[in-house]
């Protein structure tokens, strides 16, 4: 819903800090371009840029409780609590609210319940507290991880915001990039708790940190349980449907219109659908992503790609009545530089991911300027039900790594993962690009709830969706509220409803795949609700460009940046693969070329990050 900042030092008062704190929430001015506000007093500053979605007239940050005329306790909050009417419910003896949004519920559930409040918020928020009264700034990030939030650790205190470039707006912090961040990078692995930069970290998804004068405190207040499932397979389904359709209903909930993306998967069709029937005569806009002449011309990928997403969208749209817009990119858009820069920056780091990035960002952009300012999404669909193909297929779940790096790294040991291949190869295997991201894989299976009785192929399927629930969706997740949020549009994700995960965590792998289809227990809770064509649709990867030109674009700056002699870039490279890369080659266009374009485009962000964002390497 926002972008939110803060300081607090115990060793000096900042009660003149506003500037400061404001100056950090103006680097978010994306994430919030419908207003902005600080509180500053003692040894606390915090600053919002807002996003207004709910109580829109009255609903500014920071929210603060008075008692007898002093300043008790001063909130931050960004997303969406979406239980908050029933927390000012139970809430109501506590006195009169002022305002009718989420914040206002959560600083009051705060003062009613102190830290173990935030275990009653459902929902995707990222919130700091500032209690006057105890001296203590809490943080907490909901329990998947769909709002991000960063800190930094100060002599005698910490800094805060929404992303890592609030806190590098902070004098006391400069954007340092060591060999650690390098890997977390190139890794293809995330490290939770981490971002690239050194000495700024991330809240991990499911955790509250506390921050006294005696120092910082941190405890997971929720992680993924394991039960036995009981239920049987009708059961299961009718439960799935429920718990779905709540989650659809309450991610709906907000004082502007809420959209929904729609390609015509099996995901973004599921909620489309249960959102229509809960819109009621209000109506439903639905919007698709399509390149132009991309259906025409399209070649399958076997793995990435079956079918093109444009003919699935639009039946869906006409199957379930929704006001559908399809939002159609050309090679000119895809090609605009601003709109790289744009990607590059909303991110805080290069991606190897090109035009997939730049498409989302044109996408947004297309839907903020149809008046949208939040769309539903099928994030974390297929981790929960185990929609990637490497979750079964035993070369990659039985490898002794993640299965998605295990596909990734393809043939070569030393190439680390997509967008990695022009990177220096002394480089890559001195920093290990490959064992840092084997040892988290490691650090990760001890977290594994586990359950007695278990066959092995039980716990592995178990391991497996617990990894991808908590080690690959959080890297998504990121990467979609970044380039969503960059537009001032909040995505929302039902899928991540703490219900609906807790449940379907413990569903047997089996009964995900009904009839040994992928996400069949998915495609059966919505089966009354969606063309057959839809329910029968193999899982079809987000979309990349397959234009020639767009290729050809690619390698041209390519070829331009590596002539330049002064590219701050060019010591991380590789010599005989950069070489190799500049000689002509196949078309850069069809479903295979965005792997070669990959590489590419991550040493043309490499150099912009480190040249337009004062990036310094210490190596």
């Amino acid at each position: 819903m926002s972008g939110i900042v803060g300081w607090v030092d115990f060793d000096r008062d900042l009660g003149a800090e506003q500037g400061t704190v404001r100056r950090m929430a103006d680097t978010l001015a994306h994430r919030g371009p419908d207003g902005a506000g600080e509180w500053a007093g003692g040894h606390a500053a915090l600053g919002h840029r807002r996003l207004a979605l709910r109580d829109v007239e009255g609903g500014a940050q920071p929210v603060t409780f008075e008692v007898g005329g002093t300043t008790a306790a001063v909130l931050v909050l960004d997303g969406a609590v979406t239980n908050h009417r029933e927390l000012r419910r139970q809430l109501a003896g506590t006195g009169p609210f002022r305002r009718g949004d989420d914040a206002e519920v959560a600083l009051r559930a705060y003062l009613e319940w102190g830290t173990a409040f935030v275990e009653r918020l459902e929902g995707m928020f990222a919130l700091a507290v500032w209690d006057v009264r105890e001296q203590r700034l809490l943080l907490a990030r909901d329990r998947l991880g769909v709002k991000p939030l960063t800190y930094a650790r100060l002599p005698h205190g910490i800094l805060f915001g929404s992303e890592p470039k609030a806190v590098l707006a902070h004098p006391a912090i400069e954007a340092e990039v060591d060999a650690t961040g390098l890997r977390e990078l190139f890794a293809h692995g995330k490290m939770p708790g981490t971002t690239v930069f050194r000495g700024v970290d991330e809240l991990r998804p499911g955790h509250i940190a506390v921050q006294r004068r005696e120092g910082p405190t941190q405890q997971r207040y929720w992680t993924l349980p394991a039960r036995e499932h009981t239920d049987d397979l009708d059961t299961t389904v009718e439960t799935v449907r429920s718990l779905l359709a709540d989650a659809v209903e309450s991610h709906l909930d907000a004082d502007v219109e809420v959209a929904c993306m729609l390609s015509g998967g099996i995901d973004s069709s599921a909620l489309t659908a249960l959102a229509r029937q809960r819109a009621g005569s209000a109506g439903l806009s639905t919007f698709s992503l399509n390149f132009a002449g991309y259906a025409e011309n399209f070649e399958p990928h076997p793995t990435m790609r079956a079918t093109p997403d444009a003919p699935f969208a639009t039946m869906v749209a006409e199957h379930v009545g929704t006001r559908h817009t399809e939002i159609l990119l050309d090679t000119e858009g895809l090609s605009d530089l601003s709109a790289h820069e744009t990607a590059m920056r909303s991110q805080d780091m290069p991606s190897p991911l090109g035009d997939m990035d730049v498409s989302l960002v044109l996408f947004f952009a297309a839907l903020k300027k149809h008046g949208v300012s939040a769309v539903l999404s099928g994030e974390t669909a297929d981790e929960l039900f185990n929609g990637y193909f490497w979750a079964y297929d035993p070369a990659h779940s039985n490898a002794h790594t993640f299965p998605w790096v295990s596909f990734e790294r393809g043939h070569d040991a030393a190439a680390g993962g997509l967008g990695c291949s022009l990177i220096d190869r002394s480089l890559r295997l001195e920093l290990d690009f490959l064992g840092y991201a084997d040892q988290h894989y490691r650090d990760a299976l001890r977290e594994v709830p586990r359950l007695a009785g278990e066959t092995t192929e039980e716990a592995r399927a178990r391991e497996i969706t617990y990894l991808a629930l908590t080690r690959w969706a959080p890297t998504h997740l990121d990467r979609a509220d970044r380039l969503s949020m960059s537009a001032g549009v909040q995505l929302r994700a039902p899928f991540c409803d703490r219900a609906l995960v807790e449940y379907v965590f413990n569903v047997p792998a089996a009964v995900k795949r009904v009839n040994g289809q992928e996400k069949g227990l998915l495609r059966t809770a919505v089966a009354d609700l969606l063309p057959q064509a839809v329910l029968d649709r193999r899982k079809s990867a987000y979309p990349t460009t397959q234009e020639v030109r767009y290729g050809e674009f690619v390698r041209s700056r390519f070829v331009e940046l590596m002539a330049d002699g002064s590219a701050q870039v060019t010591p991380l490279l590789d010599i005989e693969a950069t070489r190799a890369a500049l000689q002509p080659g196949d078309a850069m266009g069809g479903a295979f070329a965005w792997v070669e374009r990959a590489s590419m485009e991550m040493v043309l962000q490499l150099e912009n990050w480190l040249t337009q964002c004062d990036v310094r390497l210490r190596l």
